[in-house]
């Protein structure tokens, strides 16, 4: 393992060469392996849907091994960690599995299949971590929570992370741009909380994993992470947010790929459930409505945002300095 040499070199050197080889790594396979992914149908109902007819999908699938592989050589291993990155490969399987078939898994099925991910995401940091919630921008306030009750809400957040993300993707660079951000933040909030320095350096691993993917998903896209990439990300982002040990900062740093990718799912559930339609004039996800009844570009989407994500993140790193 390369993380061993730790000992032996600069720590910062290592860290510098680790992100560059995930950096050029994943430009490398999506460069040259994006011609065996499957190929996307066009989504039916999606504004300007079928314009990604035929683009390869399912990028996610490349940019997470090469995510798995560097932090496998560049990060010091914990059972906790080994656990994480399992997780993160096995939500990402079974949405490349899903972008593979030829009749889509169904909403039910991969439901169970997050559901399962996300208990296990829970379990696993219910086990190795306190179960205590620290209110950061409200003067560090800190809470102890019993460890059921931890599990169960840790569970919500990141079945809550995998959904929305997933929902978002649906405009060139819109997912991974928001996600960048967002974890860009977690990154910073780590850095001002003097937290887990080893976990963050994933974040950063991750972070440059997406960058290289959107070199090739920026407007007009080349490719689509698909499935593979949306839950892999949601799974991540959620675990990050929960390292924090604040884990409520999530409704701010992710803003908008709840908003985004949420409401869709909210008028779904209440319209099955309740039987009550609300946002009847809104079409959901949110960048379809913004398209279509605002006339905004694919780039203007994106733009917009990103601006509203990263500004809100600003504010939020700067009330916790």
């Amino acid at each position: 393992m390369l993380n061993s040499l730790f000992t032996t070199m600069d720590t910062k050197w290592m860290g510098f060469f680790g992100i560059l080889l995930a950096y050029a790594a994943t430009c490398l396979l999506l460069s040259t392996c994006s011609r065996f992914l499957p190929k996307d149908g066009g989504r039916e109902y999606a504004h300007d849907g079928k314009l990604s007819a035929g683009k390869p999908r399912g990028a996610g699938f490349l940019f997470v091994i090469v995510f798995t592989v560097a932090t496998v050589l560049f990060v010091p291993l914990s059972n906790e960690v080994v656990i994480y990155l399992i997780l993160v490969f096995a939500s990402m399987m079974t949405g490349f599995l899903d972008d593979c078939a030829k009749t889509s898994w169904g909403e039910w099925k991969k439901g169970l299949l997050d559901l399962v991910v996300s208990v296990v995401v829970a379990f696993t940091f219910v086990n190795f971590n306190p179960t205590t919630v620290t209110f950061a921008l409200f003067g560090g306030t800190v809470i102890t929570l019993h460890p059921v009750l931890f599990g169960i809400l840790a569970m919500i957040l990141t079945l809550v992370s995998i959904n929305v993300t997933n929902c978002s993707d649906g405009v060139d660079g819109l997912s991974g741009t928001l996600s960048i951000i967002t974890l860009a933040s977690i990154y910073v909030i780590n850095l001002v909380l003097g937290n887990d320095s080893g976990f963050n350096y994933m974040i950063l691993l991750f972070i440059v994993c997406l960058i290289g993917y959107l070199w090739f998903n920026a407007t007009p896209s080349r490719l689509m992470m698909g499935d593979a990439g949306s839950r892999a990300m949601g799974v991540f982002i959620a675990i990050a947010v929960l390292k924090t040990g604040s884990p409520l900062l999530y409704l701010l740093v992710a803003l908008m790929l709840i908003l985004d990718g949420g409401l869709g799912l909210i008028k779904v559930v209440l319209l099955r459930t309740v039987k009550v339609h609300i946002l009847k004039h809104t079409l959901t996800p949110l960048h379809d409505h913004v398209r279509k009844n605002l006339g905004w570009s694919n780039a203007q989407v994106v733009f917009k945002f990103g601006i509203v994500q990263l500004m809100i993140c600003v504010v939020v790193v700067w009330l916790l300095l």
